[in-house]
């Protein structure tokens, strides 16, 4: 039982030091996968905090083991362009988590992005178990596209709905 209470104390202690947004000032880096329907992938955010509840950065994503795609004939077309793998996105967040207080540790941030292919809105969540280290999650969907032509399967690419998650670090 004293093992229990120590190991129990010690973990309650460790969470204790998260914390996941802490105003002006504040920089979080993410890392993580980018799941979407047409392409599976790596991403990657940079976040600083301007305001008690506001916070900009950029973010990007790069999808990978992408072979084929389908043109609009219905052709398999060898590899999509880099240009349709990798979007570049400024964005906007409203940091949370202290008017929620679910925790010290965790952060919800919705925000809007502008990227390379549209205008969109996200909604993540993080939580930190030490000061330096956390995991988010992270849902984001366009908009607004700004080819608004019929898109091929490789135009697709970052202009659907799209899952990330990973880990979060502060810097």
């Amino acid at each position: 039982m004293r093992t229990f209470a120590t190991v129990f104390a010690l973990l309650c202690l460790q969470l204790s030091f998260g914390q996941a947004y802490t105003g002006k000032g504040d920089v979080k880096f993410q890392v993580g996968a980018n799941l979407q329907e047409y392409g599976t992938g790596i991403m990657g955010s940079l976040d600083f905090g301007v305001g008690e509840n506001i916070s900009f950065g950029v973010a990007s994503a790069y999808l990978l083991g992408i072979d084929k795609v389908r043109n609009l004939d219905g052709e398999e077309v060898p590899f999509a362009k880099f240009g349709d793998r990798f979007d570049l996105r400024a964005r906007f967040n409203a940091n949370l988590g202290n008017v929620i207080n679910i925790d010290e540790g965790f952060d919800i941030y919705p925000g809007l992005y502008a990227s390379l292919k549209n205008f969109g809105g996200h909604l993540g969540a993080r939580y930190f178990f030490t000061y330096g280290f956390g995991v988010f999650t992270e849902i984001s969907v366009p908009f607004a596209k700004y080819n608004t032509d019929i898109l091929t399967p490789a135009e697709k690419l970052h202009n659907q709905f799209s899952f990330n998650l990973g880990a979060s670090f502060n810097i």
